[in-house]
């Protein structure tokens, strides 16, 4: 919620400046923010963003879009070549998109939808400030509840809020499941807020109608993503998408993976362009990429991946899967349990299991190699059976299982499903390890002392016999050469790597990364 005290200092703000609107004052203050806005800066939004802290913000979906962002989607727009009887906005904010795009098209109606009551203050003063107040109807509600009948070719664009599925009222995930089965689609629970947007658009939009969003790019490569990126192919029209480098920062108070998708409503394509780009600035008016044929990207289940590959990867590379099989650490079910401390003193040395229990762990490994057991915290591994322990370790062990009940270790899920309950069941070590959750890219370390891991890190498996000379040029290889790109990255910036993703993953055959050290 935002404090009665930020609410106040907007609504003054707001209002000094409505007021001098309704005056037509010279007030300095209006004149300066009047010519401002026409050269895209949002001082209103701008001043919202620095009082109202960035993780209430997203809480909410409030991460307002970059001025040269918001003009490179509005001068693709324009480089259509038609003309646009009305503009959507489905998540105004501030009234970034609204503004700009009114410039754009003068001869265009323009909705701006907006949910939250507090933020609709700064873009009804910021669509007085700019003389628009004729032209652009402003609703407050949720886009998904919007009614709006077809009104003549309609450009939907904006920057739809990403709310996490956790935050999402179950009555709005039935809606999203509900309406997609209508088209003959699988819904997820799972989608965001940003996917509930896209639906809403397909639903409103009619056949010649335009659409550009930019949204956090996960849904790209993520399961719950597969039934939006089919209707992008099946009536949606997808033209196009730009996708920013997982290092770039687009939103200067978020960070988070992006993309920007273009589409044009009931046109019957066979390919769209993707194209990747490092910064807002290489994104011009959204033209170029490299074209993806729709059957190429149908058998992707990781369209960010698709520009990557090309037929020298192909011919000269083998997947990591060839060679390891991956799996993640353990779950424990409760670490402040199973990750041995005070409670677990005096409990037989063989149940304590040295284990890598955090990231940087691996990350801080001296040359890729964890040589030290007797640094790593230990967890308790306890058998099925205690019948091989004497007495006294069995009653010290009756009596820290006591004490792992009373703190609720046995009601938890990951215990209530498995068989006893108390039973870490430990993996057996893995040679290889990596971390696969970060804002960097994974580290690959040699296993040398035998470690076991949690469910922090990925253990690689060798399939097939490998010597210690060639684990060591593949895991040199690995941390030279897998970026942050060949993972999915979630808002937050965060990327992860599944372990089918790291399996994925191209290398050299072993006989031409033997013949890349000895040059």
């Amino acid at each position: 919620m935002v404090s009665p005290a930020t609410q106040d200092s907007l609504l003054r703000l707001a209002g000094r400046l409505l007021k001098s609107c309704r005056n037509r004052s010279q007030d300095g203050l209006l004149s300066k923010t009047r010519r401002g806005l026409l050269d895209g800066h949002d001082a209103l939004g701008d001043f919202y963003s620095r009082i109202v802290p960035a993780e209430q913000r997203r809480a909410q979906g409030a991460t307002f879009t970059p001025p040269q962002v918001v003009r490179a989607m509005v001068q693709w727009a324009d480089a259509q070549g038609v003309t646009f009887e009305r503009i959507i906005d489905p998540g105004a904010g501030s009234g970034r998109f609204v503004l700009c795009a009114a410039q754009a098209f003068p001869d265009a109606r323009i909705i701006a939808v907006e949910k939250d009551p507090h933020i609709v203050n700064l873009l009804r003063a910021n669509v007085a400030i700019a003389g628009l107040t004729k032209r652009v109807s402003i609703i407050v509600d949720d886009y998904r509840s919007v009614h709006l009948p077809s009104a003549g070719r309609t450009l939907f664009i904006g920057n739809p809020p990403y709310v996490r599925h956790h935050d999402i009222e179950p009555c709005w995930k039935r809606w999203y499941t509900e309406t997609f089965r209508a088209y003959g689609l699988p819904g997820s629970a799972l989608a965001g807020l940003h996917l509930h947007f896209l639906l809403k658009t397909r639903q409103l939009a009619v056949s010649g109608d335009y659409g550009c969003f930019i949204t956090a790019a996960e849904w790209l490569d993520v399961n719950y993503g597969s039934t939006a990126r089919a209707m992008l192919m099946n009536g949606m029209g997808g033209q196009s998408l730009h996708l920013f480098d997982t290092a770039s920062q687009v939103f200067p108070d978020a960070m988070t993976s992006a993309a920007i998708v273009c589409f044009k409503i009931g046109s019957r394509r066979r390919s769209l362009k993707i194209c990747r780009v490092q910064s807002p600035a290489q994104l011009g008016n959204l033209q170029g990429g490299m074209t993806i044929s729709f059957s190429r990207a149908e058998k992707h289940d990781k369209w960010s991946c698709l520009i990557r590959q090309n037929e020298a990867e192909k011919n000269s590379f083998i997947r990591l899967g060839e060679l390891f099989e991956v799996h993640r650490g353990q779950v424990t079910g409760m670490n402040k349990v199973w990750i041995a401390a005070e409670q677990a003193e005096g409990l037989p040395a063989c149940v304590l299991v040295p284990t890598v229990t955090r990231a940087k762990e691996l990350i801080q490994a001296s040359g890729s190699r964890l040589t030290d057991a007797g640094q790593l915290r230990c967890v308790v591994d306890l058998p099925d059976d205690f019948r091989r322990f004497s007495m006294q370790e069995r009653e010290r062990i009756k009596i820290f299982m006591a004490w792992a009940e009373l703190q609720g270790a046995k009601d938890g899920y990951i215990a209530t499903h498995r068989k006893p309950w108390w039973r870490v069941n430990l993996r057996t070590p893995a040679p290889v390890l990596m971390t696969y959750m970060a804002r960097r890219a994974p580290v690959f370390v040699r296993n040398a002392c035998g470690a076991r891991i949690l469910n922090i890190a990925h253990g690689l498996y060798p399939r097939i016999p490998i010597s210690e000379d060639d684990l060591t040029l593949i895991i040199r290889w690995l941390n030279a050469n897998v970026s942050l790109g060949r993972g999915r990255t979630y808002a937050g910036g965060l990327t992860k790597f599944e372990p089918r993703e790291v399996m994925r993953l191209p290398i050299p055959h072993l006989e031409r990364l033997r013949r890349m050290r000895i040059a």
